[in-house]
């Protein structure tokens, strides 16, 4: 595996364990199932087994009367809380504004309905388990369904999201290429699901809340809402949590139900997900089917682009449901130079799990279409993929940019990226070997040749640092920026040493607890480094100001740093596929990747975040499917049904950095934590496309699994 980095210093670090690493490996985590806390109660969901149905009748006397049970609450005893807030990313949304906790119909399988309390987790369970509801069974909305019942009154027609972006204007004659693909839904799957401990404190009248969440202070601010308490009677902590990847940023019904419960009974009270509350109730990702066409002149030059964009969105509103359908409007039409297009999505509510944000939020969406419609348009054309891009993709003198969309385009180097990619892939060489192994049509095996060339738009707004500068030469670092395990504690004491001229273990971080940082964004869109480390070297270069001009130590300086634009990202990913005939199994012979992810802080650290995105990336485009049935029961609810890549599916990667300093902030930064979700499964689309096309298969959907290829083969009478 072959990489070239450039760190934040320009050369190259020193191999360094990361700083949480020390704890992390002595199980002295700061998990939720790690808290220690006296009387602890344990809590347990009752959960709807219908997709849709009428609630008649709650009984719970049989439950309350097991032992050890402290309480069992239903919808009525929830009355009043209402859905958390949603962000309005985009104009016109129409919002649920509806209970937390329906009392008259449940609108999907694993919805919460009833909570039992109880002194062991085994008591919760078994009295669970005697919680008798009474439901009459209701036909449900599956999802992109555009004529049935609404799930909400403020809903019309269950289109609750909308976008348009038009620029200019569609050629009047015949687009040169079009493609459809739909993207299932997927599970998050982090290392550790779900999780909240709440306590009450009665003399205070506060709340500490142990949350799994990548976005504490917004998550203090939701509790409070609901409870009716002011932030600062909120505290929410989370210092360590195992993965999040878009399924922990925003605050769930269980999490507002366990609240109210904690301060109810005043008993601290703890619920961890089982990894099939998860997949059943957490929020899922992608569930999108794309369609596009593109135009180019005689040239083979870029002429405009329509797309047309449907996103499932389950039956409630994360805080970011809009972001994956605005991100994947905004971005398109992509790396590419165009004077015309449109783009026109909507979002529709069903009976289902939420979908929220998901690693990329609607940048691989965009990159998949896009990359698709510019492979099918070279084969239309006769024009070499990898030469249509070449003619196409915006020059590094003519970025960073302001599109005419509104857009501002980072800078970065696409045709480097792609010739980059192309000469450690040996293009030309496997280019002439697949020709050449077509014309033996005997051959066992067909080979693909795939590129996904991307950019990414990485965060926008701002985030908040407090620094202190000790007497005894330590440094103390809060920030509002949050970790899921991407190393964050020793990210921003690389920046605060360099710029400070220390030692990195002169520097504590603090960060995930509100009580003792300052409020800010979390962990969320790649937007840590290139904004939450421009706040913190900022606070760095306020802090040296101050000490200069004489102040007394210890000395604070606290600030939240506003972004004026947004960095973003970019990088090319070529892969080599062959699928055998007779079974459909696939087999990644190559593959490159070149990414741009500006100024790095640590090598070591980006490496990791591109190794793990790109083995998410390659679970979506070749296994992963969440799959509901007619009746809005999930066939996929545990791990012996949703396929996760395994060690032995990772392919060997030629994985190398071609950074550009980002424009959008001093850091230089860009970002780094979704890149592999993005440009990969566009790239093994289209060798899947590529291999098999000389059989006549014109359509595929992810996941690439061999049973798809497989069928896809057979449907031309391949096979």
């Amino acid at each position: 595996m072959a990489s070239n980095s450039h760190s934040l210093s320009g050369r190259q670090q020193p191999d360094l364990l990361r700083n949480e690493d020390a704890r992390l490996l002595r199980g002295q985590g700061g998990f939720v199932a790690n808290q220690a806390v006296p009387g602890l109660a344990h809590a347990v969901f009752v959960r709807s087994p219908y997709a849709h149905a009428r609630i008649s009748e709650v009984q719970s006397l049989d439950a309350q009367a097991q032992p050890g049970v402290l309480a069992v609450l239903g919808p009525a005893d929830f009355a009043g809380l209402k859905q958390p807030r949603v962000n309005g990313l985009l104009p016109g949304m129409h919002l649920p504004q509806a209970d937390l906790v329906p009392t008259e119909r449940v609108l999907a399988v694993g919805a919460p309905v009833a909570l039992v309390l109880a002194e062991t987790l085994h008591e919760a369970q078994a009295a669970a388990e005697l919680v008798w509801i009474d439901y009459q069974d209701l036909s449900p909305t599956a999802d992109f369904a555009t004529d049935a019942e609404a799930l909400y009154a403020a809903v019309p027609g269950n289109r609750a999201l909308h976008s348009e972006i038009k620029v200019g204007a569609l050629p009047p004659g015949a687009c040169t290429a079009e493609a459809a693909v739909e993207l299932p839904r997927v599970a998050a799957s982090p290392l550790e699901p779900r999780a909240a401990l709440m306590q009450w404190n009665e003399a205070q009248q506060s709340l500490k809340a142990h949350l799994s969440t990548q976005t504490p202070s917004r998550a203090r601010e939701d509790i409070a809402l609901a409870l009716g308490l002011r932030p600062e009677q909120v505290q929410v902590i989370a210092t360590d949590v195992g993965g999040a990847f878009g399924g922990k940023a925003s605050v769930f019904a269980e999490d507002l139900m366990l609240a109210l419960a904690a301060r109810r009974v005043q008993r601290p009270l703890r619920w961890l997900a089982s990894r099939g509350e998860d997949l059943l109730a957490g929020t899922h990702g992608r569930a999108s089917r794309l369609q596009g066409r593109l135009w180019l002149d005689p040239q083979g030059q870029m002429q405009a682009l329509d797309a047309q964009l449907q996103f499932a969105l389950g039956h409630w509103l994360p805080f970011s449901a809009a972001a994956p359908l605005r991100n994947t409007c905004r971005i398109l039409p992509g790396p590419y130079r165009m004077d015309n297009w449109q783009v026109l999505g909507e979002g529709r509510l069903s009976h289902a799990a939420a979908v929220g944000i998901y690693r990329g939020a609607g940048r691989p969406e965009a990159c998949i279409l896009m990359e698709r419609l510019v492979d099918a348009a070279a084969h239309e054309r006769g024009i070499d993929p990898l030469a249509l891009r070449l003619a196409n993709v915006w020059s590094a003198a003519e970025l960073p940019r302001r599109l005419a969309s509104e857009v501002w385009l980072d800078r970065c180097d696409l045709p480097a990226l792609l010739q980059r990619a192309a000469c450690l892939f040996d293009y030309d060489v496997r280019r002439a070997a697949q020709q050449a192994s077509r014309s033996k049509p005997d051959d066992e095996f067909l080979t693909g040749i795939g590129i996904g060339l991307y950019v990414e738009p990485c965060g926008q707004g701002g985030e908040s640092a407090r620094l202190t500068a000790l007497a005894d030469g330590r440094y103390l670092l809060a920030t509002g920026a949050t970790a899921q395990g991407q190393g964050r504690e020793t990210a921003y004491a690389l920046i605060l040493a360099q710029a400070l001229g220390c030692p990195t273990h002169h520097i504590e971080v603090r960060h995930g607890d509100t009580a003792l940082c300052p409020p800010g964004i979390g962990a969320l869109a790649s937007r840590s480094t290139a904004i939450g480390g421009s706040a913190v070297l900022k606070a760095a270069q306020a802090l040296q100001q101050r000490l200069q001009e004489g102040a007394a130590l210890p000395c604070t300086v606290e600030l939240f740093h506003q972004t004026a634009e947004e960095a973003w990202a970019s990088g090319c990913v070529m892969v080599e596929m062959k699928i055998e005939r007779a079974t459909g199994i696939s087999q990644l012979t190559e593959l490159v990747w070149v990414d741009d992810a500006g100024v790095l802080v640590s090598p070591e650290l980006v490496h990791g975040q591109l190794i793990g995105g790109l083995a998410q990336g390659l679970g979506q485009a070749l296994m992963e499917r969440l799959v509901y049935d007619d009746n809005g029961q999930l066939l996929t609810g545990s791990l012996m049904d949703y396929a996760l890549p395994r060690a032995e599916d990772m392919p060997t990667v030629t994985l190398e950095s071609l950074p550009t300093r980002s424009a959008a902030n001093e850091l230089g930064a860009k970002g780094v934590g979704e890149a592999g979700c993005i440009g990969l499964p566009a790239a093994l689309l289209n060798a899947a496309h590529d291999a098999l096309r000389p059989l006549g298969v014109q359509q595929l959907d992810f996941p690439l699994s061999a049973a798809n290829l497989w069928r896809a083969m057979r449907q031309v009478g391949a096979v």
